[in-house]
């Protein structure tokens, strides 16, 4: 078995990635329902994860933060990509059970009250994105000048973001 998981993969694939959705899109290697826990997957396998627009459908995130890192190894790294709460793509999903902030991963950190029942991650990286318009301009400028927080706090929804790119590794 390949160590890249690719979860959520869809029809879009990564390269060299063992690919798991809930539906049998070409390409797919494993049909899962990653609401359903514990996964049909093997302790310790992957060394990288991808989890593109996937953690927006989740039912339990803690739950689901367990058996990613249950199915990693020693720091694997993890990719997240999900919409910011600002963002028109958030909210015009039905099929979204969550809109996250830019400090969504902070509760699986050591100091996270989370971690004790998901496993510990470490933060390796975490931005918002932009779109290219004047306003999401504004927004970009205002969370470089002011920090994401206050940003996210005062602006957010007047200067939307586009999405959160987040990129987390296991500790074991």
């Amino acid at each position: 078995m390949q160590t890249f998981l690719d979860l959520g993969c869809g029809s879009n694939k990564a390269k060299g990635a063992f690919g798991v959705d809930i539906y049998p899109y070409e390409g797919v290697d494993k049909v899962l329902n990653v609401n359903e826990a514990p996964w049909d997957l093997p302790d310790n396998q992957f060394e990288k994860v991808r989890c593109l627009h996937v953690i927006e459908h989740i039912d339990n995130v803690a739950e689901f933060m367990r058996e990613l890192h249950r199915i990693c190894k020693p720091s694997a790294e993890l990719y997240f990509e999900t919409p910011h709460f600002s963002s028109l793509n958030s909210w015009s999903d039905p099929t979204h059970k969550a809109h996250f902030s830019s400090q969504w991963y902070k509760l699986f950190l050591k100091s996270g009250y989370l971690s004790a029942q998901s496993g510990e991650f470490q933060i390796k990286k975490s931005h918002v994105t932009f779109g290219k318009s004047p306003r999401a301009r504004i927004g970009s400028f205002l969370s470089w000048l002011r920090g994401t927080e206050k940003w996210e706090k005062y602006s957010a929804f007047s200067f939307p973001g586009m999405d959160i790119q987040t990129t987390l590794t296991v500790v074991k």
